[in-house]
């Protein structure tokens, strides 16, 4: 309650949890734990302020302690032993980029993915109603695991916390948000000067 959250819900929270329990909570979770939707500023909020107390925790708990040891030699000298490999660097990967922004809303998506796509003879009547829909289930499909989408999804993350971190009102990616999004990927052509496809980013085969 210190720390903004209603009574109600601290105490729904609270109860047989500690703040390391509630940290560990998935965003499901939480939100089935307080009997609000996700898309609720109250559960926004709520979000916001747990993500708070778990990077104050960890800045606490950072030693201020100089040692000298060969991790760290080798930090100083050969620090990229300690980045990670960035997929979209290696000059046999093509470019590729999440077809719309990564924080927008579903019927912003669906029309920009819409006019992307029905060029492609994407969109086909539905087979219940009839009625003309995006069939991004035709695409080729692409694990949410491969190393190309973890990139992508995990500059978009950061980027999304730094604008949560400046405007609190800001609604922060929900989770899974990648999950059923259209990427698009440009090769080099020497016919054409450059080739486009699509891929669905999907959880599972």
């Amino acid at each position: 309650m210190e720390l903004g959250v209603s009574d109600t819900f601290a105490h729904k929270l609270a109860t047989d949890r500690n703040m390391t329990d509630i940290k560990n909570m998935s965003s499901d979770e939480v939100a089935s734990t307080l009997g609000i939707s996700k898309d609720a500023e109250e559960f926004v909020a709520t979000m916001a302020i747990i993500a708070e107390q778990g990077s104050r925790r960890r800045a606490a708990k950072k030693s201020k302690k100089i040692t000298i040891r060969s991790k760290a030699i080798d930090d100083f000298d050969r620090p990229e032993i300690t980045s990670r490999f960035n997929a979209l660097n290696h000059i046999l990967v093509p470019h590729q980029e999440l077809v719309g922004e990564p924080n927008i809303s579903e019927e912003a998506q669906l029309e920009i993915e819409l006019a992307e796509l029905e060029r492609w003879n994407m969109v086909q009547p539905d087979p219940e109603t009839g009625e003309p829909r995006l069939a991004k289930e035709l695409l080729p499909k692409i694990l949410i695991s491969d190393p190309v989408v973890q990139v992508i999804k995990e500059f978009a993350e950061s980027a999304d916390m730094a604008t949560l971190a400046a405007d609190p009102e800001h609604k922060p990616l929900a989770a899974g948000w990648i999950a059923d999004r259209v990427l698009k990927v440009v090769r080099p052509s020497p016919s054409a000067g450059q080739s486009i496809a699509y891929r669905l980013i999907v959880e599972g085969n």
